[in-house]
């Protein structure tokens, strides 16, 4: 039977992480894309192999797991070999989200992707859902949390969708500058709308 797969996004530091968690609270299973990426490159996997193969052993740390420092240096100024990379990669993590979300037994699945938008991958899903913040919120939440300067957290966010054109594709927008008591509440809210989505055929 095909799920009812919602897709979460939203810009960095907009509390992805948060809303899915509590999705997760209410027993709907979640299907990650930072977590598959990761997996997809684990040690002794298919994609490390072929990473290793293309690049060589300096991407490759001494207990046989991916030198990520490595290889984002190769890749930052090479684009031919980022593209390399990501026609490899992409398909794996796709492939694998989409068994992950056949596999799950929730009534309905959340497809979590940082850039569901820019990769295309909205195409994946049955309707879509943006975590939406005010940049100045994201900035200092992200800076917080990551240490890092808020300048760096500015580039980062260029560097993704603008924030009205990721409003203007979103289906449904939590607006996450409240309490967690009101996210709750509009996370249950938007459950019981997917589930009765969830219910009618596609």
């Amino acid at each position: 039977m095909a799920k009812f797969i919602v897709g979460l996004t939203g810009g960095i530091g907009s509390g992805k992480t948060t809303v899915a968690n509590l999705f997760a609270e209410l027993g709907i299973t979640l299907v990650d894309a930072d977590i598959v990426a990761r997996e997809v490159v684990a040690k002794g996997s298919e994609g490390l192999t072929r990473i290793i193969e293309h690049f060589g052993a300096d991407v490759c740390q001494i207990d046989g797991s991916l030198n990520r420092i490595a290889l984002r240096e190769i890749i930052f100024n090479q684009p031919h070999q980022r593209d390399w990379l990501n026609n490899l990669l992409h398909p794996m993590i796709r492939n694998t989200m989409l068994k992950q979300v056949q596999q799950a037994d929730s009534a309905y699945v959340i497809m979590v992707v940082p850039l569901l938008f820019e990769n295309g991958l909205d195409k994946l899903v049955n309707t879509t859902l943006v975590v939406d913040v005010d940049p100045k919120l994201q900035i200092s939440r992200t800076s917080e949390r990551d240490k890092v300067a808020s300048t760096q957290v500015e580039q980062i966010i260029l560097s993704q969708m603008p924030r009205d054109q990721r409003l203007s594709k979103a289906d449904d927008i939590i607006d996450n500058q409240g309490q967690l008591n009101a996210l709750r509440s509009k996370v249950a809210s938007l459950h019981h709308k997917y589930l009765e989505l969830a219910k009618t055929p596609n």
